[in-house]
């Protein structure tokens, strides 16, 4: 339970839950309740239940600025405070309204901006920060703030104006600016690239997949695109159908690029394993266990973040940002919702959670009770075997997604030959300008 030193208790009805949630210690049930209406909520009163969280979590600088504003609600002080706190301590949602209010008083205030506009980057709210930014759009000074109106135009989905922003931005004079320019450089260059091919419109995941990271995106998923999905998985329990069409995918990417790998890479982890050992059979490839360096050859991961179970695999994700030459990493499930800390150059589905086709998996007895089915302990070998020969017709679905054919996948493929493997090696945490943040 948390300290009640502070008796005062907020009164407006949502944020009097939060504060109840606090004292049966649900510190993330707290603060999931001021999320779903933070905008709206008295700053004051916000204030009072982050500061009870912030001591429970043990967050001594965001409980001292939220007191702060606790005592002195319209303070701009208190309030800058507070945002940058929140913003540092991964509750940017928290300092969006109180950032917002600094601004309403002070509103030439440049620094007050490139806080917000980090909240907002940091909670998927592009459009907003573009917004924001535009307001300033005469006197914006070009590092770093018209390089992050053209970040987040890019972000947005608004490709004509990340265009010409960019083109008014001079070289930075300061060199720690020109990895971003040259990231940015590289995104423009991949969205040139994708646009006669595929619509780039906001419903495009594949091709903002591809302009924002580099990651060419085999599959998408065809349940819930009309609900705003749009090709993801939220909940998933794989299938070795869909492994197998994965892996397909991959070998249509490699042939559209004319790359010829030597062997197939293993990964420590026993999901990589399973479907590394799949892909050298499908590929006719030698499987080796992963060594880097390596050069002409694939590296295939099941789920990046599976590697962090791994006793090597912080050290592991470290080596794969520097690839050698013909170095392909393909990874089948990326999670969009907490993003690998390396970007995968082919990425056969995106989810939100997912369950290996061999783990421990929910099923429905004939009775209709839901039981748990235990995880297949069978070699790896074999696993990959029956992968092999599962049926990779795509599942029709619920009807609402559009048809993703063979033939309209290898001409993406192929028109992104020359900006391939040009990626990022360290994740950007977006999958596209779709509405992500209602699913998370």
């Amino acid at each position: 339970m948390f300290s009640r030193r502070n008796r005062r208790r907020p009164k407006s009805p949502v944020v009097l839950e939060a504060w109840e949630l606090l004292d049966s210690g649900d510190i993330t049930g707290a603060l999931r309740r001021l999320r779903s209406a933070t905008d709206t909520l008295p700053l004051g009163e916000v204030a009072l239940v982050a500061a009870r969280a912030a001591e429970g979590a043990g967050f001594d600088d965001l409980r001292q600025a939220a007191e702060a504003l606790a005592a002195r609600p319209e303070d701009a002080k208190a309030l800058y405070g507070f945002g940058y706190a929140c913003v540092e301590r991964g509750v940017s949602y928290l300092a969006v309204p109180a950032l917002r209010e600094v601004l309403r008083t002070h509103p030439d205030a440049l620094g007050v901006v490139r806080e917000l506009v980090s909240a907002y980057e940091r909670e998927g709210r592009h459009g907003e920060a573009v917004e924001l930014l535009g307001r300033y759009d005469a006197s914006l000074p070009p590092w770093p703030d018209r390089y992050l109106l053209v970040y987040n135009a890019l972000m947005a989905g608004d490709l004509e104006l990340a265009r010409r922003q960019h083109a008014l931005l001079a070289d930075p004079e300061d060199p720690q600016w020109l990895p971003a320019r040259q990231r940015q450089t590289r995104m423009l260059e991949r969205a040139a690239a994708a646009a006669p091919t595929t619509p780039l419109d906001l419903f495009d995941l594949r091709g903002w997949q591809y302009v924002i990271g580099g990651s060419i995106l085999g599959t998408i998923s065809p349940y819930g695109f009309g609900a705003g999905m749009n090709g993801r998985f939220a909940w998933l329990q794989d299938t070795p159908e869909l492994c197998l069409r994965g892996l397909l995918r991959l070998r249509t990417v490699l042939e559209a690029a004319e790359l010829r790998p030597r062997s197939v890479s293993l990964l420590p982890d026993r999901d990589s394993e399973i479907l590394g050992r799949a892909a050298a059979g499908l590929l006719g490839l030698p499987a080796e266990p992963f060594v880097p360096g390596r050069e002409d050859t694939v590296v295939v991961a099941y789920d990046l973040n599976g590697l962090l179970d791994t006793p090597d695999g912080p050290e592991l994700l470290g080596q794969l940002h520097e690839r050698a030459a013909g170095q392909v990493l393909h990874e089948h499930a990326s999670c969009w919702t907490d993003a690998p800390t390396v970007t995968a150059d082919s990425v056969a589905l995106l989810h939100q959670s997912a369950v290996a086709p061999w783990g421990e998996r929910l099923r429905v007895g004939e009775d209709g009770e839901v039981g748990r089915e235990p995880a297949d302990e069978r070699p790896a070998a074999r696993i990959a075997e029956e992968i092999l020969s599962a049926d990779p017709a795509p599942d029709e679905g619920d009807g609402e997604t559009p048809d993703d054919p063979d033939e309209a996948f290898a001409a993406f493929a192929t028109a992104m030959r020359a900006t391939w493997l040009r990626g990022e090696r360290t994740a950007l945490r977006s999958s596209g300008p779709v509405p992500s943040s209602r699913f998370s």
